[in-house]
């Protein structure tokens, strides 16, 4: 008999959300190698919660998942975990077609996207410059209380009888007689699944148990924290570039400013580069007329994508008791209620719950990698 039913690998948002959801039905290791679960990325993310974000195909999570945010399980949660802030897409007179064309994207979706003009741009964001003509607007966007989603995931699996282990990286895992045999932070524990939700590492740690890599890369993404003059107004939506070349938004009194880079980097402790940094305030100093003040404090985190950036969920193709929860680039957390929900329902065999039964699982399967 082995130690584990389960072994999930990544205590981020990704492996909290699914130890939570199998942790009443199967014997649950969660290891994390940081000491502090959420470390690299779940703990880095601008926090906001926007239907078109990560695309077309990405958004029947994200969609599914927002009434669950709204009004969560009491276990996770006893308040709402969204507050209202509104997105605004911005671009100047050469984007019209662009704007329009994002908002072809998500018709019949059910999404709420509409394009807007000059006034209502200047009605949102005082100081904006002229050169920005064009909009589109989605006022469903919201905050993510993304500490109280994370934690409440964390908790509810510790009390569904998880073994939550920090400072615990896989060192070593090989598949024998039906089970596999892992060296796991010092310890040699036994599992009939393993499941990789490693975020940036997911490759290595597929690698390190002699499954396939599928290819998924992380990218650095930098964020900095200014004070600026005006102060920043309270109800100013998310203000993202339909170019990606940044997004802003107002967090606790401050502006949170990205140039909405993606370098590829490796897997690790991912600090800011003084190149993207400039770039950012370059950007914003050309969208509004407001005076930055200070720059407080900067940051970067690790977005992974597989090769078409969908996020991969399901068993290996070669080794079913080998399971992916990975390449959740940077809407991890505002599809985590409906991606748990999803790979519950495979990892159990059970049926889909009310909130997925819509959605298309094949989309996110890892065998679409297969030639």
């Amino acid at each position: 008999m082995s130690d584990f039913d389960i072994v999930i690998i990544g205590a981020g948002i990704a492996g909290a959300s699914l130890a939570s959801e199998l942790g009443g039905d199967a014997k649950v290791l969660l290891a994390e190698r940081e000491e502090f679960p959420g470390y690299h990325s779940t703990g880095r993310s601008a926090a906001f919660w926007t239907e078109s974000y990560g695309g077309p195909q990405v958004q029947p999570l994200t969609s599914a998942s927002g009434p669950w945010f709204a009004n969560p399980p009491g276990h996770i949660s006893a308040h709402n975990l969204l507050t209202s802030r509104g997105a605004l897409t911005i671009g100047k007179s050469a984007d019209k077609a662009a704007l329009e064309n994002f908002c072809h994207t998500f018709a019949g979706t059910g999404t709420h996207i509409f394009e807007v003009n000059r006034p209502v741009l200047e009605q949102h964001v005082a100081g904006i410059r002229e050169d920005y003509q064009h909009g589109v607007m989605e006022p469903d966007c919201c905050d993510i209380d993304v500490a109280g989603v994370h934690q409440g995931y964390l908790n509810h699996a510790r009390a569904q009888g998880v073994e939550i282990a920090t400072r615990t990286p896989l060192q070593h895992a090989e598949f024998v007689n039906d089970r596999w045999l892992l060296y796991i932070g010092g310890r040699h524990v036994t599992a009939d699944m393993l499941i990789n939700a490693a975020g940036a590492w997911a490759d290595d740690v597929a690698k390190m148990a002699a499954i396939a890599p599928l290819g998924i890369t992380p990218y650095r993404r930098t964020v900095l924290q200014l004070q600026v003059a005006p102060p920043v107004p309270p109800d100013l939506p998310l203000v993202l570039d339909i170019s990606g070349h940044f997004y802003f938004k107002p967090e606790s009194g401050r502006l949170w400013l990205s140039p909405h880079d993606e370098t590829a980097a490796p897997a690790g402790d991912a600090a800011p580069e003084e190149l993207d940094i400039a770039r950012a305030i370059d950007q914003f100093q050309n969208v509004v007329d407001w005076d930055i003040v200070k720059l407080e404090k900067s940051w970067a985190g690790l977005r992974s994508f597989a090769p078409d950036r969908l996020p991969v969920y399901g068993f290996d193709v070669d080794s079913p008791q080998f399971y992916w929860f990975a390449g959740q680039g940077g809407f991890g957390i505002q599809t985590a209620p409906a991606a748990a929900k999803l790979a519950r329902a495979q990892i159990l065999g059970q049926p889909a719950d009310a909130m997925i039964v819509q959605i298309d699982a094949d989309l996110y399967a890892p065998s679409r990698f297969c030639a």
